[in-house]
């Protein structure tokens, strides 16, 4: 008999565990769907689509759930720089480039606390930071320098530390000035920093996740005396590792300049 209340009294409290998982609410979860999104959208799947594109520096404005023409020339932004094509209309093939484009980025309700802004939207990932956006890199970078928004600045120090931490300080100012020239040349490159750095097979960094890395002060500083107009690289817009390159192609471009372990060239 008493075996039979301890097993009663097990059941009991596992259901009130139950109870107590469920009444304190689900983990949060995306909202997107696969509903086609166009303008004249509303909802919480445009809320969504909207801070995903702020989270690359494609989407400005106000993150209200509806889609007008400001979240239109954004996906249109984006779809061109990704897809090669732009059609505005959010479809199954538009919604799996852009979750696979923005794998730092984490969901937030409207309305939750900080949710207004796509930098708000942004969340730590790989211990703590995230590729474009984490609160560390943001440190001690301006809100705009040199036309660009400070998540823009934290993206390129993203970079700069995934691709060339251990490299002499100039190489590093190198790297965050290569991606500057090629914002520069809008008819070869994307005309964004996160369109060029999220530019398929553009940077290593990207394809095998270091660009999550958080950044330290001199990558920042390399940003930021990039920025003010130091190029080392000369007006360089590719660099390689003549150890580690193994494309051909990348042989082929002129050398303009070698600075630690990284060769930099022109078009």
């Amino acid at each position: 008999m008493r075996r039979g209340r301890r097993f009663i009294g097990a059941i009991t409290g596992c259901l009130a565990a139950l109870v107590v998982t469920f009444a304190a609410g689900p983990p949060p979860v995306n909202a997107f769907t696969m509903e086609t999104l166009t303008v004249g959208s509303r909802g919480y799947n445009v809320d969504e689509l909207q801070a995903r594109l702020g989270f690359l520096g494609y989407y400005h404005g106000k993150i209200d759930g509806d889609f007008g023409w400001d979240t239109y020339w954004a996906v249109r932004d984006f779809q061109y720089n990704f897809m090669g094509r732009a059609t505005g209309i959010v479809d199954l093939k538009t919604r799996q480039k852009l979750v696979a484009a923005t794998k730092g980025w984490h969901y937030r309700p409207a309305g939750a606390s900080g949710s207004s802004s796509s930098s708000a939207n942004q969340s730590a990932s790989s211990g703590g930071s995230s590729a474009a956006g984490s609160a560390a890199a943001a440190d001690a970078l301006p809100s705009t320098a040199g036309g660009l928004s400070q998540s823009d600045l934290s993206l390129m120090a993203h970079v700069v530390y995934a691709e060339a931490r251990g490299e002499p300080f100039e190489g590093q100012v190198a790297v965050a000035a290569v991606i500057l020239n090629r914002l520069k040349d809008p008819s070869k490159f994307p005309h964004t920093v996160a369109g060029i750095i999220y530019q398929p097979l553009a940077f290593t960094s990207v394809q095998d996740g270091q660009i999550n890395l958080t950044p330290n002060a001199q990558a920042k500083e390399a940003v930021m005396d990039a920025v003010e107009g130091w190029d080392p690289s000369h007006g360089a817009t590719y660099y390689f590792d003549p150890a580690t390159a193994t494309s051909p192609w990348i042989w082929s471009k002129p050398e303009i300049v070698t600075i630690g372990h990284h060769i930099f060239c022109s078009s």
